[in-house]
């Protein structure tokens, strides 16, 4: 059942790589096996028990056991909001990219191997094979940015590269931490979960994953691979991007950083609020100061991203809701955003502000674009009766009762990104435009599909919040009930300290400790 996911995208890039012959027939492929892949995630939905906030849908086949390491995959209320993001918005990507794309024999597959890799890790119940998968993704990805990216690709992807590899050797380095120091020599998520850890070794093998799994949502400071990367990448590699992949990084903290190291997190979260804190203030101010659409929206990304860590930071049941639904939010409000991006540099040859005005025009504009573009800044400004508004302030009012200094400072934030958007569409959507000889080249109805499908979802869900929170409300209130009271892990944190404090006293030579 969930296999199919992950095999069904792998087993599409093999005809477009051997057999297809021009682009159309590259995509047409990718996009009837994209497509069966979203339908299939739709039927996984209709089969998933809302009641449960345990797996579901379990599929386990003993692989390699001598080293731990079994294909093992489940699904969950976090999980399932996941698979289903990614679905959506590689066949966005897909149906958005170019119908003469300069070698499609490689550009679909590698998005299709990018698809299972990504859906195999958000589903992977074993720590290696998310590990494995989770690694699938970046030499494609790689490949994607620097041939069919902008001026600066090789850089972009050569950074992202780097970036991607440390991360994953962090949270390689934390894996086999927390199975080593256990009490058997099996990567299964469930057996990992049972294994009793000191505070001290939960504190550094989280500190591995905070680090591993930050470069890749990307939290401040380790943020300065994502402007390059997004404003390098071609439109469908950025929707990917942003949409999903840094959504990777988001889920691993909450499955893994959460989940196997309970107590450290508990005893954390006071500094992961001003780290979320200080992510949404960065990304607001700086994304004030850009010029280039493209470059605005990225960092943006990185304040959005803030509001997950800060509702994970606070894990009461709410805002863990709120957390799982703004990964959601912001994967749909910016694919939005980077399709439009993509569509306004396509007919007017620029992105830049200082250059763009008045594309509002209904006759030599581009109307339809502009009022797509307003509906996604209010969006993102978290306007009400939009999806960003009701996943923000779920993770406000599911924060404040635990850091309220850190959620009113994030709120000041959704102000700030109001500031953002407000100059971006007065400065490309309104005014008049430069010459009259302006007439910029018609967007079809085809070409505006991908924004009227997450538009469409943007609106609904917006209107509707409780179809987007019923999925993931059950499996949030398992992971909150799994953390213990910061109060309580605080104390055994002194008493641990303490403990290893004297220990190490008594090894030290008396002379020594004496000063003599």
């Amino acid at each position: 059942m969930l296999s199919t996911l992950i095999w069904l995208p792998l087993l599409g890039a093999i005809p477009i790589a051997l057999f297809a012959q021009t682009a159309k027939q590259s995509r047409n492929i990718a996009l009837a096996f994209s497509g069966a892949a979203m339908l299939w995630t739709v039927w996984i939905f209709s089969q998933f028990d809302l009641a449960s906030g345990g797996l579901q849908m379990q599929e386990f086949v003993s692989w390699l056991p001598v080293l731990g390491l079994n294909y093992d995959l489940a699904v969950d209320g976090l999980s399932l909001m996941m698979i289903f993001l990614n679905s959506l918005l590689t066949w966005i990507a897909i149906y958005s990219s170019s119908s003469d794309i300069e070698r499609h024999r490689l550009f679909y597959p590698l998005i299709l191997v990018v698809s299972g890799g990504v859906a195999g890790a958000f589903l992977a119940q074993n720590l290696l094979l998310f590990f494995l998968l989770f690694e699938l993704e970046l030499v494609p990805l790689y490949l994607l940015v620097a041939i069919w990216g902008g001026p600066k690709r090789a850089y972009a992807a050569t950074k992202f590269l780097l970036y991607t590899a440390i991360a994953g050797a962090l949270i390689l380095a934390s894996f086999l931490g927390a199975v080593w120091l256990g009490d058997s020599f099996d990567f299964s998520y469930q057996q990992v979960l049972q294994n009793q850890l000191p505070l001290v070794s939960q504190v550094i093998l989280l500190a591995l994953l905070l680090v591993g799994f930050g470069i890749k949502i990307p939290l401040v400071p380790f943020h300065t691979w994502l402007p390059d990367t997004y404003v390098a990448a071609s439109p469908p590699v950025a929707i990917l991007l942003g949409g999903v992949l840094a959504k990777l990084g988001t889920y691993g903290l909450l499955r893994f950083g959460m989940g196997l190291f309970p107590d450290a997190w508990a005893l954390l979260s006071p500094y992961l609020a001003v780290w979320a804190t200080v992510s949404v203030l960065y990304g607001s101010v700086t994304a004030i100061a850009q010029k280039d659409i493209k470059r605005m929206v990225a960092y943006s990304s990185v304040g959005h991203m803030g509001y997950v860590m800060l509702g994970a930071a606070a894990f009461t049941p709410l805002s863990m809701v709120g957390a799982i639904s703004q990964m959601v939010s912001h994967g749909l409000i910016l694919a939005l955003l980077f399709h439009l991006v993509g569509l306004v540099e396509d007919k007017v040859g620029t992105r830049q502000l200082d250059q763009l005005n008045g594309l509002m025009n209904p006759t030599r504009g581009l109307p339809l674009v502009s009022a797509l573009l307003v509906l996604s800044g209010m969006a993102s400004a978290g306007i009400p009766g939009l999806v960003g508004f009701i996943t923000e302030f779920l993770v406000f009012q599911g924060s404040y009762i635990v850091f309220p200094v850190a959620t009113i400072v994030s709120v000041i934030g959704t102000g700030l990104t109001a500031v953002y958007f407000v100059i971006l569409i007065n400065r490309t959507c309104f005014g008049r435009l430069d010459s009259q000889k302006a007439y910029y080249g018609k967007v079809s109805l085809t070409e505006h599909l991908p924004a009227f499908v997450l538009a469409a979802l943007v609106v609904v869900l917006g209107l509707r919040p409780g179809w987007l929170v019923q999925w993931s409300e059950v499996t949030s209130a398992s992971l909150v009930a799994a953390l213990p009271e910061v109060e309580q892990v605080q104390l055994a944190w002194q008493e641990e300290t303490s403990k290893e404090n004297i220990s190490f006293a008594r090894q030290v030579p008396l002379d020594i400790a004496l000063g003599e």
